[in-house]
Parts: C-alpha cells; sequence; structure tokens
C-alpha cells in the first residue's frame, strides 16, 4: 500500500489522515497487529514501518499526537539548530495550558501559558533558542549540563545573556536559584572575554588606554548609564551592542548619557569578536572609535564621574 508523503512525512502519519487517505480502520488495526508491517507509536499516530522509529520519527510523532500547536522545545530544539547536546530519552513538547494531554510513552507534555511563537526547521516546530536552553536548564539537576545549556546558544549567537535573562524572569520561578548562579557566572565569563576581545582591538590603535567595565553617575550621584570602555579625559563611552530599552536591567542606558553630552559609540558583541579575525572589520572600529575621540575633544567634557564595577582580565 502506497501512502503520499503528505499524509505520512518521514513515514508517520495520523489515524486520521490516514482515514481521510481512504484507509480503512479495520485494515489500520489489522497492519498494526504484532508482526504487521506498520506500528502504533502513540494513541492516533502510526508509523508506516515495524521497527524502531528514528528519533526523527518521534519528533514526528510527538507533534502529529500533540496538535499542530505543540512545540518542540530541549535538546531537540538545540540539535535543530545545530548545537550538540545529547537528547534525553524523551521528546520535550510544550502544549497550551488548556489541553488536556499527557505525558506519554517517549513524550514529555509541558502545559504551558507561555507558548513560544515556534521556530519551523525541516517542517518541524522548534522553541527559540533561549527558551529550549531555559527548558533544560529548569528540568535538571545535573550542573555540568545547565551550563552548558546555557552556554551554547550564546557562544554560537544564537541569543545573548539578556534574552535568556529575560526568559528566565518571566517564566515559573520556582528552583531558579542554580539557574540564576550559572547565568551570571555566564555573564561574568563572556564579559570579560569580549573585554579582552576589545583590549586586543585597541593595541595596536592611537587611542590612550580607556578603564573598562564603569558605571556613570551625574554630579548627584545618580547612576545614568554604563561603558563597557570609558575614556574619561574626553567623556567617550563604548558599549558593546545596541540599547535595548525592553530589557528588564538597561545597564546599557543611553538616553541620559546623551543628554549629558556623552560621546557613545556602539559596537555589538558579535562585531567584536568577529574582528579579531577580520582586520577590515577592526580597522573600521578603530577609525570610528578615532573619530569620536577627536568628536569629543573639541567639546567641554561632560560633567560626569565614572566608577569602575571591577577590574576586568584584558591581557
Amino acid at each position: 500500500m502506497s501512502i503520499s508523503p503528505e499524509i505520512a512525512p518521514d513515514g508517520i502519519a495520523t489515524v486520521a489522515a490516514l482515514r481521510s487517505a481512504g484507509v480503512s480502520h479495520s485494515m489500520i488495526t489489522r497492519r498494526c497487529r504484532a508482526g504487521g508491517p506498520w506500528r502504533r507509536l502513540l494513541p492516533g499516530v502510526v508509523m508506516l514501518t515495524n521497527g524502531e522509529p528514528t528519533r526523527r520519527q518521534q519528533l514526528r510523532a510527538a507533534i502529529a499526537f500533540a496538535g499542530p500547536d505543540a512545540v518542540i522545545t530541549g535538546a531537540d530544539a538545540f540539535q535543530a539548530y545545530g548545537l550538540q547536546l545529547r537528547h534525553p530519552p524523551v521528546v520535550h513538547v510544550l502544549v497550551p495550558a488548556t489541553r488536556r494531554l499527557t505525558t506519554r510513552e517517549f513524550i514529555s507534555v509541558e502545559r504551558t501559558t507561555r507558548l513560544p511563537k515556534p521556530i519551523v526547521r525541516d517542517g518541524l516546530p522548534f522553541a527559540p533558542p533561549a527558551r529550549a536552553a531555559l527548558d533544560i536548564a529548569r528540568r535538571t539537576s545535573n550542573i555540568a549540563l545547565l551550563r552548558s545549556a546555557l552556554a551554547l546558544p550564546v557562544v554560537h549567537g544564537l541569543c545573548d545573556h539578556e534574552s535568556l535573562l529575560r526568559e528566565l524572569n518571566e517564566g515559573n520561578q520556582r528552583g531558579t536559584a542554580a539557574v540564576r548562579l550559572a547565568l551570571r557566572q555566564l555573564d561574568e565569563t563572556a564579559t570579560n572575554v569580549l573585554h579582552r576581545h576589545a583590549a586586543a582591538i585597541l593595541r595596536d590603535s592611537p587611542l590612550p588606554p580607556p578603564r573598562w567595565n564603569v558605571t556613570i553617575y551625574d554630579r548627584k550621584q545618580r547612576a545614568m548609564g554604563y561603558a563597557d570602555a570609558w575614556w574619561d579625559e574626553v567623556g567617550l563611552a563604548w558599549q558593546f551592542g545596541p540599547p535595548t530599552p525592553d530589557s528588564p536591567a538597561p545597564v546599557h542606558g543611553h538616553l541620559a548619557l546623551t543628554q549629558a553630552k556623552v560621546e557613545i559609540v556602539r559596537t555589538s558583541a558579535a562585531e567584536v569578536r568577529a574582528a579579531i579575525e577580520d582586520p577590515a572589520l577592526r580597522e573600521m572600529i578603530v577609525r570610528e572609535l578615532v573619530a569620536a575621540f577627536a568628536d569629543a575633544s573639541t567639546r567641554q567634557r561632560p560633567l560626569v564621574e565614572a566608577r569602575c564595577l571591577s577590574v576586568p582580565n584584558t591581557a
């Protein structure tokens, strides 16, 4: 019997789809019996072979069982984005809180009021990287796995620390202490690495050495914003990343700094990292900083004070 790929993608079909294609209920039952050519994987879901399902077939079956509004998350989402993290035996699927599905066989169903908008890869819906990372981190007691889940999408540029923190803050707060600690450690490590890259970019530039990792205050000692690198003599701030008004922690405050006449250069973290291997990009960044420094030096220095939060390792 030939069943089209539209009815059974990856050899997986729902009973409803088979019936609509003209396959009788009795034939489905007969072909799914022990020793038959088909195999029933989940209630209402059939595999059109009788061997062991591949992981992709399990993913396809999970979505066929959970419905078109379900989203695959966790390590399977990571693998869809090219991140290597061993997946658990079960497929972690998110469904709307109003659904009454339960965990079955190889599928772990989580009902949620915060169903993410999926990213479709090869016909399957996956949670965005930040959500997938937090779904792994929240469910494991393995510290090494927790740290890997948070670090991998950041290292590969699929999301940033702020999106992970935002996802954590918006989700269930129960049992998140270990996740928060790991995120803080990840942020500190990433910041130090980024500052080392930035210091390498500046090494052969005509600019004087900046101060690193500072908070900028006004004359009334109110915090106005943050600079990854700061040239105090002219009031020039270098920030890694554009301003993010929707961030829960606007550490790169920019409006108050601009109003105080602070000169600001913004370079994305991705560009800082890429400039290490890209001489043309490195030269462009240095030119922009030199021009900003020259411009700032022609103005009266803004009445602000900068204090170092820490002394990063830029060696």
